[in-house]
């Protein structure tokens, strides 16, 4: 299956569609930070048509409960992230997955299809995270832990908090490929 991981730099998506034998590509404005097949540049440069999946993580700082404080004096920030967003559904591919944490695309554009946790696929922090599917079934836990540590809300203030807090867990990443691949 061709899968291109759309707005991913760490590539635990992509690697883990290729550790099961999937052609996957990563694409973000970022470099990537695990070698591999990657695109750096901006996803609406590129031709998608060829790929059978999809899987997207668009940039959710004007799209999340998490800066909602901030969203009035933001308004064309988040026009344009919601018009990145709706960029994403609208493309012409079999199957998608869109991923967001919780956020006003529930109201923007529709509720997403199933919210996932980190503890569901074995690891023991909350994040709840909207997934909007096209032609997939929902995600299915494959490890249910105890935790419940809220360690991504807590990260201290620094230069790569954003990185860390938007960096897929490898359970979800190897359920996404086991499941969907």
């Amino acid at each position: 299956m061709k899968v291109a991981v759309l707005c991913e730099y760490s590539g635990v998506v992509r690697d883990a569609f290729i550790k099961r034998g999937h052609n996957a590509v990563s694409c973000d404005i970022l470099g990537t930070e695990s070698p591999g097949p990657h695109l750096q540049g901006d996803i609406r440069d590129y031709d998608w048509s060829s790929y059978d999946l999809i899987i997207a993580h668009p940039p959710c700082t004007h799209l999340c409960v998490s800066g909602a404080r901030w969203f009035k004096d933001k308004q064309k920030e988040q026009k344009e992230a919601i018009d990145f967003f709706m960029w994403v559904v609208n493309l012409d591919i079999n199957k998608i997955c869109i991923e967001n944490p919780v956020g006003i695309m529930s109201t923007k554009y529709r509720r997403p299809d199933q919210y996932i946790q980190p503890w569901q696929f074995g690891h023991g922090e909350t994040k709840k995270t909207g997934l909007w599917l096209k032609n997939l079934p929902l995600l299915r836990p494959t490890n249910i832990v105890n935790g419940r540590e809220n360690r991504i809300h807590k990260m201290p203030p620094g230069p790569d908090r954003w990185k860390n807090r938007s960096r897929t867990f490898q359970g979800i990443a190897n359920a996404m490929a086991a499941q969907w691949g």
